[in-house]
């Protein structure tokens, strides 16, 4: 069971006096009346689920940005974006990963300066090309907000 509370909170236009959310649904009193929200419009009240730096809780992507799940990073499990924001990358190096040579550069959080993964600059197989310009984010460096 998911739940918040939330004393004051600006949801569309209406300023709300009191808000919470169970199982999903959020509730609101405002002027003397309490309604309901579901699933899918208190998604577009929240904002977009993101993912933030470990460290800083930085928001460094979007989930819409996930190409896939299923990649391995230095520390366990990472994720594929077609985007990141708020990261700083550091200078191209040639490296041995598993699908073959890439030129990678380290992606960092731009606020604490962890390192989140890295983005690949060039794929020297031609059945990694879809890589280039891509950014891996370490599973272990990364917190899901909005969710």
């Amino acid at each position: 069971m998911s739940s918040y509370f939330v004393k004051q909170r600006l949801i569309g236009s209406v300023y709300c006096i009191v808000c919470w959310c169970i199982q999903g649904i959020l509730f609101y009193w405002s002027s003397n009346e309490l309604s309901v929200y579901n699933n899918s419009l208190m998604a577009e009240m929240v904002g977009p689920r993101l993912y933030s730096c470990c460290n800083c809780r930085n928001q460094v992507a979007l989930h819409d940005d996930v190409i896939s799940k299923s990649f391995q990073g230095r520390h366990g499990r990472a994720f594929l974006f077609s985007h990141a924001m708020n990261v700083m990358v550091g200078p191209k190096e040639d490296r041995q990963l598993m699908t073959g040579l890439h030129t990678v550069a380290d992606v960092y959080c731009c606020d604490c300066r962890e390192v989140l993964g890295w983005k690949y600059e060039r794929a020297y197989e031609e059945t990694q090309k879809y890589k280039e310009g891509k950014f891996i984010l370490e599973k272990s460096k990364i917190v899901k907000e909005n969710w």
